[in-house]
């Protein structure tokens, strides 16, 4: 699944109050972690983080204590006692077979030593696969047998959804529609490698002026600069958007066509710029640059929480309507 089903498997089973114990597995940098806060923060849970792979058996059974000349557990303070939320045990796999099996007695009887887990908290947990070329143990069998399994994979349009939503740079966005193979390509002998969390770290790099190569690499920051150049080339797009784009010729070269649909898709915030690059791109472009400008605007009106201005505008568009129609009957035939 992609990270989006995976954020919505995850809500319909909070939603559902199941307290299954789950285990998601996938490549590094994909945004396993940040996608289990999300749920947590959109639900109004808790949400505590645990690097299982950072303790020692003691951190998470706790310290042997005398009581009433017996021995007793005294448990972390990290652990919740109350309310309700998510412990996730993050990195899961990376921690010793010492460690997974304390993990083992918490997930199946949520308790471990003298501590027991509130009932409206989840216990839910992540880790890379060792085709991932991470340094995992194997998880035993009867730890696994616990869990239900998520396998996640990455993919752009759950990347661009985020991205729209976050501010990343329309250049980024553009470029990895462009070249959707490099959203995630874990290379040999490279330390920087392009990944859903590495273009991040990318856009930040970008917005300070600086060069993106220490994040993703030497061969997709040369890829990423190569594309960029189109943008010399791009049509004045605010000219477009205010309705004043008559005179503006569509582009002719695809990756100047991509950076122009996606640019036009990211800015047009508003009702009358959305309608008007949307009528500049049914005159002047073709179906599937139409069908890429609106996927790029409804991600944007998602994330911003204006889905209200794209029932406006399919409302007052009747080219609009009988676009999405046709588009939607395309894609139940095939």
């Amino acid at each position: 699944m992609n990270p989006n089903e995976l954020k919505e498997q995850l809500s319909q089973i909070i939603e559902g109050k199941l307290t299954l114990s789950i285990m998601i597995w996938g490549p590094p940098g994909i945004g396993k972690s940040s996608i289990v806060h999300q749920v947590a923060t959109e639900n109004e849970l808790d949400f505590i983080d645990l690097r299982l792979s950072q303790l020692s058996p003691t951190d998470l059974r706790g310290l042997p204590v005398p009581r009433e000349n017996a021995m007793g557990w005294l448990p972390p303070d990290f652990l919740p006692r109350t309310g309700k939320g998510i412990l996730f045990l993050d990195e899961i796999n990376l921690a010793p077979p010492a460690i997974q099996g304390i993990a083992q007695q918490l997930v199946l009887d949520r308790r471990v030593g003298n501590y027991e887990l509130p009932d409206a908290w989840h216990i839910w947990a992540a880790g890379n696969r060792k085709e991932d070329r991470a340094s995992v143990f194997e998880m035993p069998a009867p730890l696994a047998n616990r869990f239900i399994h998520f396998d996640v994979a990455s993919d752009f349009g759950s990347f661009r959804k985020w991205a729209v939503g976050n501010e990343v740079d329309e250049k980024i966005i553009s470029f990895l529609a462009f070249r959707p193979a490099l959203l995630h390509q874990q290379t040999n002998g490279s330390h920087a490698w392009p990944s859903s969390r590495t273009w991040a770290m990318a856009d930040k790099l970008l917005k300070a002026g600086l060069s993106i190569e220490p994040a993703v690499g030497e061969g997709p920051a040369g890829e990423y600069l190569a594309y960029t150049s189109v943008y010399k080339k791009l049509p004045d797009l605010d000219a477009i958007l205010s309705g004043e784009g008559e005179r503006v010729g569509y582009p002719r070269e695809a990756s100047v066509r991509f950076a122009t649909t996606i640019g036009l898709g990211l800015r047009a915030k508003e009702l009358t710029a959305l309608l008007n690059a949307f009528r500049w791109l049914m005159k002047k472009g073709g179906a599937e640059w139409v069908q890429l400008f609106l996927c790029n605007v409804f991600d944007q009106a998602e994330a911003r929480g204006h889905l209200g201005m794209i029932a406006t505008a399919i409302r007052e568009e009747p080219q609009m309507r009988k676009f999405l129609s046709e588009y939607r009957e395309l894609d139940q035939a095939a």
